[in-house]
């Protein structure tokens, strides 16, 4: 619409114009060179315009005549460019479909028609990388590494192949290289805070995290659980040779991470070695709550040196009253009652324990018949059933299964990797579970048929004997949880009372030679 109008407004003063020139033609003369023209202002005027026209005509036609070779080589070039990225795009679809050969034939064809640029070196290092071609894909992301906008694509490259390779001195420098350049890379980042805590650099793996956390890399929950994770380990290091010094760093990796199990458990064991016992007590007790563990049960047991059995019980059961009905700290006051004698406390704590056994509670079953009763059969049958028993929960990382804790998993530095958790395992088929002889008194209450096993049919009664015929001895029936495998019965009497009672560590010789077999 504005245009129209703009059209229209333009159109009519032209006709103005013309109107008013047409009411006044005016005269006009020329004398040059010997001649005279006379004429009018308006036919000046139209002659001067067409003037001027033809000689714009002129121009134009001599600059194309001029321009001509440099316009048919920019298109030409056009042409060819045009082609090399199509032949590059459709490289880059044939590396992602996994078809080396038309990779290959797409990467000469780009690499004839276009001069060396991202997309192409980018090309020409995945086809070689396609191809197997290890040298070929260096010598790609070597040249990337010489421009500045692809620097950090060549060096993500190489630290790629060097991983490859398994040149760990020369990935450590692609990505230290790369972290200086660009300290917002994550995999730069990641990668060089690995190397530090692979070489045990905990100084400067602190350093390299700090990096990440100014960089955007972490959020601070993350830093705060890697940071303390970091002090833990450097006061491990430190905690034979600078005891003040080690228990500096756990207390403030326990402010950072309060359930951090290894950073509590060490500074607990400081504090109470250092006369602090009371304040150790708390901080075990802090992180026993938010994180229930073995190792800080064992702490806490140790809290005290020369205590009784007895009193370390109470504080087991004081510890397990903290966090309810936890698994591990039914555990803990089970293994300080039967280091106490209390033998009624621990098979009360173990029971419950029976409908899903593990290792661990099996193997303080046979521990108990053993210091209960000194049955030898029942102690050796518990510990045969924990060979096939599952598994306690233990530290793991990629695969790998530690008896302690390690800041970092020694396959790949990744930080903090262990966790507390159940290996996996094959499962196996496992049978009913043999049934602990009650107590005098009081009587517990009867577990499912599912934990004590198979009922046992009753005594048959005895049989009148025919005439003639001798009656036989009553038959009594007997529980296939009397013996263990392997064992050879009953001793004789006369024997049984001459020898002594075997040693409680016969039961676990038998049980290393069956987990051997």
């Amino acid at each position: 619409m504005i245009r129209v109008v703009v059209f229209l407004a333009l159109t009519a003063a032209l006709a103005f114009v013309a109107a008013w020139l047409a009411d006044r033609p005016g005269e006009v003369v020329i004398t040059w060179l010997g001649y005279r023209a006379d004429t009018s202002v308006a036919v000046l005027i139209g002659a001067t315009a067409a003037l001027a026209c033809a000689f714009i005509v002129a121009w134009s036609l001599l600059r194309m005549l001029m321009r001509a070779p440099r316009r048919v080589a920019e298109t030409m070039a056009h042409r060819r460019e045009t082609r090399g990225h199509r032949a590059i795009a459709s490289g880059l679809v044939a590396i992602g479909a996994g078809d080396a050969r038309a990779a290959r034939r797409y990467a000469a064809e780009a690499a004839r028609l276009v001069a060396p640029e991202p997309l192409l070196l980018l090309l020409q290092a995945q086809t070689a990388q396609l191809t197997g071609e290890r040298d070929g894909a260096d010598a790609a992301f070597r040249a990337m590494v010489g421009r500045d906008d692809t620097k950090l694509l060549g060096l993500h490259g190489l630290f790629i192949e060097a991983r490859r390779r398994n040149d760990a001195a020369a990935a450590r420098a692609f990505a230290e290289e790369a972290a200086k350049t660009a300290p917002s890379l994550v995999w730069a980042g990641q990668a060089a805070l690995e190397f530090r805590c692979i070489d045990g650099d905990w100084q400067g793996a602190l350093a390299a995290l700090g990096r990440n956390h100014a960089g955007g890399l972490l959020d601070k929950a993350t830093f705060r659980r890697q940071r303390a994770v970091l002090l833990t380990a450097q006061a491990l290091g430190l905690k034979d040779r600078d005891r003040a010094a080690a228990q500096a760093l756990a207390l403030e990796a326990v402010k950072l991470a309060p359930g951090l199990v290894p950073a509590a458990a060490l500074a607990g064991r400081l504090l109470a070695e250092a006369g602090d016992r009371r304040r150790a007590g708390r901080l075990i007790e802090t992180a026993w709550r938010a994180n229930p563990h073995p190792d800080l049960a064992v702490a806490f047991d140790d809290l005290i040196p020369g205590a009784s059995a007895r009193d370390r019980l109470i504080r087991m059961r004081a510890l397990r009253r903290l966090a309810g009905g936890d698994r591990e700290g039914v555990l803990a006051v089970a293994q300080a009652a039967l280091e106490a004698n209390e033998f009624a406390e621990a098979r009360a704590a173990l029971t419950p324990l029976l409908a899903a056994p593990t290792r661990r509670v099996l193997i303080l079953m046979a521990q108990l018949e053993e210091r209960e009763s000194g049955d030898i059969g029942r102690a050796r049958e518990w510990m045969a059933r924990a060979v096939t028993a599952a598994l306690d929960p233990a530290w793991t990382a990629d695969g790998l299964v530690s008896e302690t804790w390690m800041p970092a998993s020694p396959v790949t530095g990744r930080l903090d990797a262990f966790q507390w958790r159940v290996p996996v395992a094959e499962l196996t088929p496992r049978g009913p579970l043999i049934e602990a002889p009650a107590p005098a008194q009081p009587e517990p209450a009867a577990l499912p048929s599912s934990v004590v096993g198979p009922a046992v049919p009753p005594p048959a009664p005895p049989v009148a004997p025919k005439s003639g015929e001798k009656p036989e001895a009553a038959r009594t029936p007997v529980s296939p949880s009397s013996h263990a495998p392997d064992d050879p019965g009953p001793e004789p009497v006369a024997e049984a009372r001459a020898q002594p009672r075997p040693a409680a560590t016969g039961v676990f010789r038998w049980f290393s030679r069956r987990a051997a077999s």
